[in-house]
């Protein structure tokens, strides 16, 4: 790409980001002008674009486990034990709640005593005697 052709891709990425990410851009100096300068802002834009891609795929309980990973690098190994402690509370609190409002009314029986209906068929590879 020309130095004017990656000025417009640029520019025209830039616009695609969040306003948060432009105002960020803009006040780290990315700028679009200089072939070095435009050649960062590129790469930047790029690099903020994957990772927009790489959240947006995330499911809401991928979200919940990487915040939970980043929140226990600033933790004691004490407090981790307390939070999870109160976490798994609050699971069973929530899974009683859940039980009331929707009761399993019905039985379920497994039989054990039925026979396989596949048939075990030998391979005859060899000579009949």
């Amino acid at each position: 790409m020309t130095y004017r052709e990656v000025q417009r891709a640029n520019s025209k990425n830039r616009t695609e980001l969040s306003k948060s990410d432009q105002q960020w851009l803009k006040q780290a100096g990315y700028q679009n002008v200089g072939w070095e300068k435009v050649i960062i802002l590129f790469q930047k834009i790029e690099e903020l674009s994957q990772e927009r891609d790489d959240l947006d795929s995330l499911s809401l309980e991928d979200l919940f486990l990487e915040a939970d990973r980043i929140g226990d690098k600033y933790l004691e190994s004490a407090e981790i034990a307390e939070n999870r402690q109160k976490l798994a509370l609050a699971n069973n609190i929530i899974n009683d709640q859940i039980d009331k409002f929707f009761p399993d009314t019905e039985d379920e029986t497994i039989d054990f005593s039925a026979k396989s209906k596949a048939k075990h068929r030998s391979k005859n590879n060899g000579k009949k005697y």
